[in-house]
Order: structure tokens, then sequence, then C-alpha cells
């Protein structure tokens, strides 16, 4: 049995449910915002040591979590649900969908079935640091880069790269999205409120953005033209646009970008690429759960086929 867990009109999660329609393959959507109708139970010891257990949810046949095949899911927190993050931490409400969460993740890194994406691999993204490290043993450049709460030492790195004619830009040094800027002199005069903050700092690689999705051992490669520094906003600014096509990938960078996502134990990963005008191949960091569907959309890439598929093995 294939399970898809989260919110059921969020595009991700409908493309691929849509794509199983499509393949003829029967699957199970669990709608989070019927939280209240949930209810998840299991031994992870069971029979002959598998994993037992029933999903519950009011009006629907149970889900025996031990025929579980295949699992996608894109949870969300009490903080992304209106009715929930006005509540007190305290409010039992709160408490049971905070729980249910915590509960169905621990399901999803016991179930035997295949998994996007287990908590081992997706906790990779918490330290953009540490993930740099798996990065550079891939095979793939990174940036020069400094994190740091330093207002001294970043403002040398920036004075640094400057003097051999680099930009610098600045985003943050966790899984928290934030919006990749160029350091100006604005900045610079701020740089004392780096001391309640780190900040990671790198130099800025001139070249092509290429959004590298794996599936498997599938690779969907898009290459992105913008005028922004960061092209998930550059409409934000007058004049700003990004176009999104098609790309091949060089075989062999094709192979390191899975090879990566295994070594990241992330058998759905985005990866975030850029070409030299030299062709080297730098690597800034990798989504574990990526928003796919943006791509999809504007190239139509066959992206939430291929997540189906491996759903279904």
């Amino acid at each position: 049995m294939i399970v898809l867990a989260g919110l059921p009109d969020e595009p991700p999660l409908a493309r691929v449910a849509t794509a199983l329609d499509d393949l003829g393959i029967a699957f199970r959507m669990i709608d989070q915002r019927r939280h209240a109708d949930l209810h998840l139970a299991f031994d992870p010891a069971g029979a002959q040591g598998v994993l037992q257990g029933k999903l519950r949810c009011a009006g629907q046949d149970d889900i025996a979590l031990e025929e579980v095949t295949g699992l996608y899911q894109r949870l969300h927190s009490d903080e992304s649900f209106p009715e929930l993050c006005k509540l007190a931490q305290d409010d039992p409400a709160r408490q049971r969908f905070s729980r249910f969460v915590t509960l169905f993740t621990v399901f999803s890194d016991l179930c035997t079935g295949r998994v996007l994406n287990r908590t081992p691999g997706m906790g990779t993204n918490n330290s953009k640091p540490f993930q740099a490290q798996i990065i550079a043993r891939a095979g793939f450049d990174i940036p020069r880069t400094l994190i740091t709460n330093a207002p001294d030492r970043a403002r040398e790195f920036v004075e640094d790269a400057a003097a051999q004619g680099r930009e610098v830009i600045f985003n943050s040094a966790s899984a928290v999205r934030s919006i990749v800027r160029s350091v100006t002199a604005d900045d610079l005069a701020r740089l004392d409120r780096l001391r309640i903050c780190p900040v990671q700092f790198q130099e800025r690689v001139e070249g092509r953005d290429v959004r590298v999705h794996v599936v498997g051992s599938e690779v969907f490669a898009t290459r992105i033209t913008t005028t922004g520094v960061d092209y998930r906003y550059a409409s934000r600014d007058e004049g700003g646009s990004t176009e999104l096509e098609p790309f091949d990938l060089p075989p062999e960078v094709a192979k390191r970008a899975v090879a990566l996502s295994q070594m990241l134990e992330l058998p759905l990963a985005g990866i975030d690429l850029r070409e030299t005008p030299t062709g080297e191949w730098v690597c800034f960091e990798v989504n574990p759960s990526p928003a796919y569907s943006y791509y999809e959309a504007n190239t139509g890439q066959p992206i939430s086929t291929a997540i189906a598929r491996y759903l279904a093995g």
C-alpha cells in the first residue's frame, strides 16, 4: 500500500496523487487538516520483529502499517495551521497535533517500505556546514564560505573577496529558508547584529544555476536564467525575471548527483548547482523536501510520475 501524508492540495503532494491515479496505482491520502480525526498506534517490535500498528481516520478504513510499501510525507508543524498556531503551547489540541506529527515521523523512520524521506537524511540540511562536507566528499566544488557571528571576521572576509574582485553573498546557516542577498555597504554598517545570529557568507560564484531533482536513480535537471541573485525571488525586483528549461546534465555530473543523494540518504533530493564559465560544477546545498512542482510546472519534466513509480517499486 502507498500512503501520501500532508495537505492534499499542496502541489508536490497533489501532483504525485494525480500521477498515481494516471498510472492506475492505488494509494491512501492522509489529510493533515483532519488531525482531530487521526489516530496512530504501533508496536515497533511487532511480530517477528516487524513493526505493526494501525493508522485510523474517522469514516475511513484503517491502514495496517506493516502493509505500507511506499510513503511520501510532507507533514506540517502546528505553526503552519492558523487554527493551531494561535493557541497556547500547552493547549490540548495543539499538543495532540504535535504528538501525532512526532509519532508519524517515528513510524516513517521505522517503515520497511520506500520512504520519501526519512529523518536521518532530512536532518543533514539542518546544518549547512555539515552538509557541505558531504557535498565535497561527493566530488562537487563548494564556494569559499565563512559562518560567523564575529563582525570583524565577516568584514575581513568581505574585504578580502573585494580585493580579488569577488562579490560576497549571505544567507541563513540553518535549514530556515532565507533570501540570498549580496553584501552591501548598508550591510557592512550593521555587522554588529551578527553577535546574536551567526550568518553564512560565501564568495559569489559566476555561472548559471541548475536545479537537479534526483528520484531514486533518475535525474531531472532544470537550467535557470535569472536577473536576480536568488532566482526564487527575482520577480520581486522591478524588471526581474526567471526562466526555466529542461537541461541535460553531463553524464558524470548526473552520476555524481545520484551518488550525493545516496550519501545523504535522500532518495528524493533537490540539488542546487551552478556551472561556472570554465565548466566547473559548484554545489550550494541539497533540499531534502524539494518543492519540485515549481520546476515541473515550468518545464513539463515528469518528476511526479518518477516519484509515483519509485513509491510503487
